[in-house]
């Protein structure tokens, strides 16, 4: 189960703000295998070099595209069953 790339499972984004779920798959002491969902958060910039950055940052005004694009990853998260599990935003 180790040395697999995780690759994001879902991705919401309206402009440059942007929810990602991620699949982690982990094993359990007793070598159990099981999964958790993360929700990752990111705003996409270009810097003064005109390279596209990303921050975990946001603006007054990037609020309101942050909370649809966290209930949008919410909603897939429980629609697809997982509301159950532990679900950390990193």
């Amino acid at each position: 189960m180790e040395n697999q790339k995780n690759t994001p499972e879902k991705k919401f984004s309206t402009g440059a703000i942007s929810a990602t779920i991620w699949k982690n798959a982990h094993q359990s002491k007793d070598g159990k295998a099981f999964e958790v969902r993360t929700v990752s958060l990111q705003r996409r910039y270009t810097d003064k070099a005109g390279q596209w950055q990303t921050s975990s940052s946001l603006r007054v005004s990037d609020l309101p595209k942050a909370a649809l694009v966290l209930e949008e990853a919410y909603k897939f998260l429980v629609l697809s069953g997982h509301s159950d599990e532990s679900v950390t935003t990193e």
